[in-house]
């Protein structure tokens, strides 16, 4: 029998104050279709600014937002790992993962992996070497983990030993300085083998991640999504204008696995125009390369001229224009260091991130040895954009992305064969890039 767990944040605002709503979100998780328990939310306002963390099994945040503040909502769940290979039979596979999160405010998970039953000795040092913390423990083979509470220093180093074995790892203390002792407290065990620790597998650790973006107006209940690379469940492909498209489940996004391809063909010496008709460019004026790329659209064009964020646009109904903050959540959930809401995808410009870039390229189509990972199955293709002369630019090496957001000028995303990292700049609206649609 599965146990459901809830993790209840109720969003308390003053009374009758302009502006304010009183709101009460309610968080799940599923993996698929079934329920996970949440082991943290992180709150963040992403209109004023300020995020709150929460640690199960505390149920109750108070928390103030205005009306029509943007929430960005990312759970945290532990995972035993499925479909990885068979692990090494060494028992130098003894693991300490790097403490979530980190840099930690008031307290923060410390994870690790034993192969063998065995007796742990841990120990804590603060910058100058002195220790401030030991524990030992006796555990069995499997996931183990402890939460961490820092005192007053800013720079921790853990070390766990088992077998004759060593491993550390280094933690920062950002929150306000505790004149209480560090504390180490056992949190619990998973048995399973290790997750191997490299590139191909790094999103899947023992914590995963999933984020919701919303505006909330309600009270509301929020579901965190883990599944990923599978088609959405409910709807594996959307009928739409002639066209099927496969989708793509990633963490708490739904996509669309393919550029949309809507509309009517017109030579790349053309600008739109708002006639009632879906329009669309053809790399080179060639149809071919929209069966294989998508089409490719004019910002204003794709918007159905209108200037609302998040509108359908031309994506099929009950789906949507993906906006600029819904990008940086795709971004944060793909790349292996920079995780959901980290600031790294608030920069503007060149290669953000670490790996997000690689992980979103398809493993095939692209020049110059830029074939990505695709670890997630977006699937991004390399299908170029069209200038604003009307010449067509790039096509195997670059791929370009419309968002629904603008900022003087429309946000879009650049994904290069020679880079790793997603690239964010404003784009002029009369450049023709490839769409992508997310689910309502």
């Amino acid at each position: 029998m599965k146990n459901i767990y809830t993790l209840l944040i109720a969003l308390l605002f003053v009374g009758g104050a302009m502006g304010q709503t009183t709101l009460d979100l309610t968080f799940t998780a599923v993996d698929s279709a079934a329920y996970v328990r949440l082991d943290s939310v992180k709150v963040m306002n992403r209109t004023q600014g300020g995020e709150t963390m929460i640690y199960w099994p505390d149920t109750t945040l108070s928390l103030e937002i205005n009306t029509g503040d943007s929430l960005l909502c990312v759970g945290y769940a532990t995972f035993s790992t499925v479909g990885i290979a068979e692990g090494r039979d060494d028992l130098s596979w003894f693991t300490v993962y790097q403490n979530y999160p980190n840099p930690l405010q008031d307290q923060s998970t410390i994870s690790m992996y034993i192969p063998e039953k065995g007796k742990v000795q841990m120990m804590i040092t603060d910058l100058q070497g002195r220790v401030v913390l030991r524990s030992d423990r006796q555990v069995d083979e499997g996931h183990h983990f402890f939460r961490f509470q820092p005192g007053g220093g800013n720079l921790y180093f853990f070390t766990a030993q088992w077998n004759g074995i060593s491993r550390s790892i280094q933690m920062i203390s950002a929150g306000i300085q505790n004149v209480m002792n560090c504390r180490l407290d056992y949190a619990g065990s998973q048995s399973g083998k290790a997750v191997l620790k490299n590139s191909m597998q790094i999103n899947d650790f023992i914590i995963r991640q999933s984020g919701i973006l919303d505006n909330p107006e309600e009270s509301t209940t929020y579901t965190f999504q883990f599944a990923t690379n599978i088609p959405c469940p409910g709807t594996p492909t959307v009928e739409y204008e002639g066209q099927v498209y496969n989708t793509i489940q990633i963490f708490s996004q739904c996509w669309l696995k393919e550029n949309l391809n809507v509309g009517t063909m017109i030579p790349g010496s053309e600008q739109m125009t708002d006639n009632s008709i879906i329009e669309k460019y053809c790399y080179n004026d060639e149809p071919d390369s929209c069966d294989k790329y998508g089409g490719l659209y004019q910002w204003n064009e794709m918007m159905q001229y209108t200037i609302q964020q998040g509108t359908q646009g031309i994506c099929p109904p009950g789906w949507h224009l993906p906006t600029d903050e819904e990008w940086k959540v795709l971004e944060g959930a793909v790349d292996s260091q920079y995780g959901i809401g980290d600031s790294e995808w608030d920069v503007y410009w060149r290669n953000r991130g670490y790996d997000a870039g690689a992980n979103l390229r398809k493993t095939s189509g692209w020049l110059n040895n830029g074939n990505g990972n695709d670890l997630f199955g977006f699937s991004g293709l390399p299908g170029g954009s069209r200038a604003e002369v009307g010449s067509f630019n790039y096509t195997g090496s670059c791929g370009y992305w419309w968002t629904s957001s603008e900022y003087t000028y429309p946000w879009g995303r650049h994904l290069r064969d020679i880079a790793e990292g997603v690239d964010r700049i404003k784009y002029s609206q009369y450049l023709g890039f490839s769409v992508r649609c997310l689910r309502d």
